[in-house]
């Protein structure tokens, strides 16, 4: 796939419109080191977003990324640095979810941010971050059901083991685990936060791999409505 701008382009137009709004708002967030930034490059084929390395993440303010006229990213601060830059950023995720639009001059108020993409990074065990990112911040602040989860680096989630760098996909054997780390992933989200999430996709930025199943995911997931205020809904 050359060009994710054009991928499913229409169908995901004629859904938003249906839907009262347009574009189509994305948070893209997830723990520093996760790839968001390099998920968004990936997508839009150039950089974009730049990429941090070690622990000094590139992603300190709100920048959004128009994929074309229906879909447009959020990259965000990622979690994980320390709890003074956790709190700031935090601040800063709970603001964005609560940004709002109105067509009537306030007297029909709606929440900016149509979905939370949360980004893991599949080659990891420690999911306390994860968790505490859901929990706190994402679950507290937007309706569970416009709530999804993919799961980045595939090519290393067995130490890089398994990976057909000629065919660019996994092993049969790679496969196998990845599959079974989506189920997991959802069923430790599930007991850790109350919230079944739809089974997350595996992919990798890194490598252009599946990044299609990403948009697939998006879209299955696009809300028919637009987004009542917490408090103001019965989700």
């Amino acid at each position: 796939m050359n060009d994710y701008s054009s991928y499913r382009r229409q169908e995901i137009l004629q859904k938003v419109q249906g839907a009262g709004f347009r574009p189509l708002d994305v948070m893209v967030t997830g723990v520093t080191g996760a790839g968001k930034s390099t998920t968004l490059n990936s997508l839009f084929k150039k950089t974009v977003a730049e990429v941090g390395s070690g622990t000094d993440p590139m992603t300190m303010e709100l920048d959004s990324y128009s994929l074309n006229d229906a879909v447009r990213f959020w990259d965000t601060p990622g979690l994980g640095d320390g709890i003074s830059r956790d709190a700031q950023h935090s601040r800063k995720l709970i603001d964005l979810l609560w940004k709002t639009y109105s067509f009537d001059g306030e007297r029909n108020v709606y929440g900016f941010i149509d979905l939370a993409l949360i980004i893991i990074d599949g080659s990891t065990r420690d999911m306390g971050t994860v968790y505490r990112l859901i929990n706190d911040i994402v679950i507290p602040n937007i309706q569970h059901d416009r709530v999804i989860v993919a799961i980045n680096q595939a090519d290393i989630a067995m130490s890089g083991r398994h990976w057909d760098s000629s065919a660019n996909a996994p092993d049969g054997t790679l496969r196998k685990f990845l599959g079974e780390k989506s189920l997991s992933v959802r069923q430790r989200i599930e007991e850790a936060t109350g919230v079944r999430v739809p089974v997350p996709i595996c992919y990798s930025a890194e490598r252009d791999y599946n990044m299609t199943a990403l948009i697939d995911l998006i879209t299955s997931a696009i809300p028919d409505s637009r987004r009542e205020l917490m408090g103001h809904s019965s989700s």
